[in-house]
């Protein structure tokens, strides 16, 4: 007989009606050519705790933004760390996986990120602006942003949502990572349009930005994907260090691009699967 494959849980919501974005798309095309690899079986982020147990390791995808199921969520959670479960992305990441905090610890560290406040006591510290972006700090895919003027910022920093200037931008940027290692970047050149994205060729300081926050982030296996801005001034901005489960944009690319990553995350899923628990 021949030797049993690796088996995956591959956690998806393919319905979830994403602006801009086919999830459904991008994670049937991906999972059928996982399925070289590993034996391997889609469900719904809700399903996952019920199933998990039947397999070597479960894969977070796009499964959609946390806040639509929080009590299936922390039950998964709670249960795959007690269990020692295999999660990918490991449930460790100090990103959009744990909420809006590593903003706020990276502005005050003086990191090239938006300017970050969540308290009252702290908006001194934000640049003047016509406009400020106020989100929830568990929030995910705009999903509660607002944009007011500076006199409304003192009755909404309560410390549950986050304060930034609204920054003019001459385009995003996003640089996707598996484990350590920078896979292909994309940009939006017109800001009004964040998912209209094209093949971005970056400059080693691009890269460099790009790492410092893979670095910081101290996840030894997973997907990662930097979201910068850029300034007129030309410098970059992080937007987002999303960890849990970036969507991936294999649309946007080129065959061999997207082969080339295939290929990544096949690699990093094997030794993730036989590393020591």
């Amino acid at each position: 007989m021949p030797p049993a494959r690796p088996r995956l849980l591959y956690v998806t919501d393919l319905a979830y009606p994403a602006r801009g974005r086919r999830y459904g798309d991008e994670d049937v095309q991906l999972t059928a050519r996982l399925r070289d690899s590993f034996d391997l079986a889609l469900c719904h982020p809700r399903d996952a705790a019920a199933l998990m147990d039947a397999f070597d390791a479960v894969v977070v995808r796009n499964s959609g933004p946390v806040l639509e199921y929080p009590e299936a969520w922390d039950d998964f959670r709670e249960r795959a760390l007690a269990a020692g479960t295999r999660v990918y992305n490991p449930l460790t990441g100090r990103g959009d996986m744990a909420g809006k905090q590593y903003l706020l610890d990276l502005s005050a560290a003086g990191e090239p990120v938006i300017p970050t406040a969540d308290r009252v006591e702290d908006l001194h510290r934000l640049p003047a602006a016509d406009r400020y972006v106020v989100k929830p700090k568990q929030g995910a895919d705009s999903i509660g942003l607002r944009v007011v003027p500076p006199g409304r910022l003192p009755a909404l920093v309560d410390g549950t949502v986050l304060a930034q200037p609204r920054v003019d931008f001459v385009h995003e940027v996003s640089f996707c990572f598996v484990d350590h290692d920078f896979q292909y970047a994309l940009y939006a050149p017109d800001p009004r349009q964040r998912w209209d994205l094209r093949p971005y060729e970056p400059s080693c300081e691009d890269l460099a930005f790009a790492r410092r926050f893979v670095d910081w982030n101290t996840l030894a296996h997973g997907i990662q994907r930097v979201d910068a801005c850029r300034t007129p001034e030309g410098e970059l901005l992080l937007v987002e260090l999303e960890d849990l489960n970036p969507y991936l944009s294999l649309d946007a690319l080129d065959d061999t691009a997207r082969d080339s990553f295939v290929r990544a995350l096949t690699r990093s899923l094997h030794p993730f699967l036989t590393a020591a628990s």
